[in-house]
């Protein structure tokens, strides 16, 4: 029996070098060596660097990073489309590396699932017939996939659209097909990589709202590849931050925001919007006595931004703070006004005097 609480995907000294000689670069870096210096030395390129990551189990994680940080590397090690130099990658507790062909082919086939970038449809097969791929491989006709593509299609805003051709589609469609046809596989992880990237700024919100849908209903286990940090705060459960082949902070978004690790991370979110981004959950004090006089109710996972507006402003308020009907803090205006400045930084200080 599988333990609910047991990460769906665990990832284990992972490394991965491109080269001639991958193992004997693997010792370098070992030893210290790092990505600049190994190319200029040996000519490999170190792809991953001692990746241990746990992926839970009906949540969202995303990986994000740069250009070469490693990210698109590491999630086609989920499903051994790239082997690894070193490591484990654990799907429920079985290492796929050990896997041979037929049990590599059925986690490909029905366990994981993936959206590309690209979209990668099949041009001369109409929409529904790119939306039952996966049973159409395991010898399914036409006719025994079409009710189970037709209801995913219809769910992620394609109604009517099955005897289309690819062609005939906006790049925004196109992806929705590309997510009917994963979820018409029925896998339990979907693995998405830049899936959002080529698409229209307004589309692209479109898109990351039906996957928050979908995943507030489906609960898949999602791995989701992005070099946006808006997109990353606003999809992830889980968040992992790569540099140069290395996971350099991870944990929940909401606490990576307000407590980076590194000087790294600082220049990542130091431009974020982080009343839009914040919720009342990561600022508020945890309690459930009674507070006394407060200005209202707010919902635990409510922005900042949506507080500020409530309060005019006034920093001097104080809210309760609910989950579910139920007490769980108590959320004070100067609370929430420290969390808007970036930590360590000059106007964070200043603020911080002014509060003494």
């Amino acid at each position: 029996m599988t333990d609910d609480n047991a990460p769906k995907i665990s990832v284990r000294g992972l490394y991965k070098i491109f080269g001639d000689d991958p193992q004997t670069a693997l010792q370098r870096v070992k030893d210290g060596m790092g990505k600049t210096e190994l190319l200029a030395e040996t000519n490999h390129v170190l792809g991953l660097n001692d990746i241990n990551v746990d992926m839970p189990r009906g949540k969202t994680t995303v990986i994000m990073g740069l250009s070469g940080s490693g990210k698109s590397t590491l999630i086609r090690h989920l499903n051994r489309l790239i082997e690894p130099t070193a490591g484990e990658v654990l799907v429920d507790g079985d290492n796929i590396l050990d896997y041979g062909d037929k049990a590599l082919r059925d986690l490909r086939q029905h366990r994981m699932s993936m959206v590309f970038q690209k979209f990668a449809l099949l041009p001369h097969r109409t929409v529904l017939e790119n939306a039952g791929m996966a049973p159409a491989v395991d010898g399914k006709s036409k006719r025994q996939y079409a009710d189970e593509a037709t209801k995913w299609l219809d769910r992620v805003g394609l109604e009517g659209q099955g005897n289309q051709y690819p062609a005939q589609l906006s790049g925004g469609m196109q992806q929705r097909v590309g997510i009917a046809r994963a979820l018409t596989s029925n896998s339990d992880i979907m693995l998405m990589d830049e899936a959002f990237s080529a698409l229209d700024p307004l589309i692209r919100t479109d898109m990351q709202n039906l996957l928050i849908d979908l995943q507030g209903e489906l609960q898949k286990t999602v791995v989701f590849i992005t070099h946006d940090l808006d997109e990353a705060l606003k999809l992830a459960d889980h968040l992992v931050i790569l540099k140069d082949g290395f996971i350099v902070q991870q944990g929940e978004p909401q606490e990576i925001l307000l407590n980076p690790n590194d000087p790294y991370i600082e220049d990542f979110v130091a431009d974020i919007n982080r009343a839009r981004v914040l919720r009342v959950r990561s600022v508020m004090e945890e309690t459930t006595e009674d507070p006394g006089e407060v200005a209202g109710e707010v919902d635990h996972d409510a922005t900042l931004e949506s507080v500020i507006a409530e309060s005019g402003g006034d920093t001097t308020l104080r809210y309760r703070v609910m989950q579910d009907g139920r007490q769980v803090g108590v959320l004070h205006m100067r609370a929430l006004v420290r969390a808007l400045v970036p930590s360590g930084g000059a106007e964070g200080a200043a603020l911080a005097r002014a509060e003494a």
